[in-house]
């Protein structure tokens, strides 16, 4: 629950340092006074969008700083996930506003995202507005007010995955009949790329090797005369071939061996040269004799060098292992195409049975919210008859709609005042009092059902007064018994009686201009604001009677 809120340098605010309590506080003070301020000033603090504009006039940056006791509430898990340090006595939220626009937030003194802040907010405080009693509108806070109300978390969660599972089986469906229908259109064209594809006979290396056969047929001429010119040379018919002027060469070296020792082995040398050179020779005799200019072969080439290039330039591609692969793809469209009635088939049985497992468990989910609504609808009953609406009828239709993510529920509260009304939804019936009331009693009643330390009551008591207002203070009364704390900000002295602890928030004329304030009154001071509240500004001793005699009461 809250201990502390500090607040700096935000619009009138120049500087509030205030101490909470346990149990029921009230806030009073007059319009205008910037009990709106405060709230704004939490509300940035939950991670709500900040604004440069909500900084003092002339400073340079604002400060929002709140102490939680988390004691008696599981948040450890929060802590661990977000690697933040965990003080179950004095939790720290922090935020801070530049001038410049730049924000920044903080837990326990660890930069966090905004995200996170208002994550644990939520978890930490909740304040209602009168701007709050629109939601009485909404379908989907009537749903969740059920769903407290039924503790239905493991239901839901289970109908939320059997949900997931059945919408990605269902577009996987659309989306292969999607596909069928667009490749049934574009199926002969298809098979015509990949027979084009097949019968270019296309294997992995084939270009580069058609391309080096091509330039040899290209260039037979001049491959033979090299070849031959280079054996004439080497070992031809004439006298001075490179073998004989070798072998000449050896047979001199020969000559010396029996004076010259060094002369043998350079001859050996020189007759192993000579027999090498006479092997290439014959090697180049023979090549030469084989290389023949065949112009179909080299016409041949040409005509499957001329296909594969088309095909690269028609799929935009520039390596025959390209070509290969979109013909590996084509093929398996094509199979695909051939075996989609039994895939289609296949699928639509699974998505059949994934939405038999949702309707069973958006059934089970029913059940449970029927229960708890039966339950709902006698508790706001004896709830709202001491709230000053003896005839009242509140009950809650749950009818069937298309599945979605919360189910296939349809919730709606139906409210009536007085016995001879027909019931209808309560935000088309309700007056602003009456709205008041049922969502009252609607927070009281899931306050018990959920772990929320503290709760702010924004002038909920707006268009009701006297008992009305007294039998509302004694329901917030009983909402903060046990580990919870609530706060309002009321306007009538009925409600303001029954606070353990009382605030007034007030303006004050300072050297610095206007500035909004806030203190904790003691108990004469009590006896002074609620008499003042029941009388206005003349303060008569028979308001300051009926002050002490509320505050009696209220003990």
């Amino acid at each position: 629950m809250l201990k502390q809120l500090y607040i700096k340098n935000f619009t009138l605010i120049d500087e509030l340092d205030m101490m909470f309590h346990p149990g029921f506080s009230v806030i009073t003070g007059e319009t205008g006074a910037g009990k709106s301020i405060i709230l704004g000033a939490i509300a940035l603090l939950l991670g709500q969008r900040a604004d440069s504009k909500q900084i003092k006039s002339g400073a340079e940056r604002c400060i929002i700083e709140a102490h939680f006791d988390l004691s008696h509430y599981d948040l450890l898990p929060f802590f661990k996930e977000n690697d933040i340090d965990y003080d179950a006595e004095d939790c720290i939220l922090r935020r801070e506003l530049t001038a410049a626009g730049k924000s920044r937030a903080f837990i326990n003194d660890t930069p966090v995202a905004l995200t996170a802040i208002k994550q644990l907010g939520q978890a930490l405080l909740d304040i209602h507005s009168q701007h709050q009693n629109l939601m009485l509108r909404e379908e989907d806070f009537q749903l969740s007010v059920v769903d407290i109300i039924a503790k239905d978390d493991k239901a839901l969660a289970e109908y939320q995955s059997a949900f997931g599972e059945y919408t990605k089986a269902k577009k996987r469906l659309e989306q292969m009949q999607s596909d069928i229908e667009r490749n049934a259109e574009s199926e002969d064209f298809m098979r015509f790329q990949l027979n084009e594809l097949r019968e270019a006979n296309l294997s992995e290396g084939i270009q580069e090797e058609l391309e080096q056969e091509g330039e040899t047929l290209s260039h037979v001429e001049d491959i033979k005369e090299a070849l031959f010119t280079a054996e004439s040379l080497i070992g031809g018919d004439n006298d001075r071939t490179v073998v004989e002027s070798i072998k000449e060469a050896s047979r001199a070296l020969t000559g010396i061996a029996d004076v010259y020792a060094d002369a043998a082995e350079l001859a050996e040398r020189l007759d192993s040269c000579a027999i090498e050179l006479k092997d290439i020779a014959q090697d180049l005799s023979q090549k030469a004799e084989y290389v023949e200019f065949d112009p179909q072969r080299l016409e041949d080439i040409n005509n499957r060098l001329d296909a594969i290039y088309s095909l690269q330039k028609k799929h935009r591609v520039s390596t025959v292992e390209e070509l290969l692969s979109i013909e590996h793809d084509l093929a398996e469209q094509l199979s695909h195409i051939e075996n989609s009635d039994e895939e289609l088939q296949q699928l639509a049985a699974e998505v059949e049975q994934l939405h038999k497992k949702c309707i069973d468990k958006a059934t089970a989910l029913t059940k449970q919210r029927r229960k708890a609504a039966a339950a709902i609808e006698k508790e706001m009953k004896e709830r709202l008859v001491p709230l000053g609406i003896p005839k009242v009828r509140f009950s809650i239709a749950i009818d069937e709609k298309p599945l979605s993510q919360n189910g296939g529920d349809k919730v709606s509260f139906l409210f009536s005042a007085n016995t001879s009304t027909e019931m209808r939804p309560v935000s088309e019936i309700a007056s602003g009092g009456e709205i008041a009331r049922v969502m009252l009693s609607i927070k009281a009643m899931i306050s018990g059902a959920v772990k929320l330390p503290t709760i702010i009551f924004d002038e909920i008591d707006t268009g009701v007064s006297g008992k009305i207002a007294e039998q509302m203070g004694m329901i917030m009364q009983e909402m903060a018994n046990g580990n919870r704390q609530v706060i309002s900000i009321t306007h009538l002295p009925q409600i303001a009686a029954r606070g353990t602890t009382h605030y007034k928030v007030y303006k004050e004329e300072t050297q610095k201009g206007t500035v909004s304030t806030m203190t904790m009154l003691s108990d004469d001071e009590r006896v002074q604001e609620i008499a003042q509240m029941l009388s206005g500004s003349d303060i008569t001793d028979a308001a300051i009677s009926n002050a002490k005699v509320l505050l009696g009461h209220s003990r």
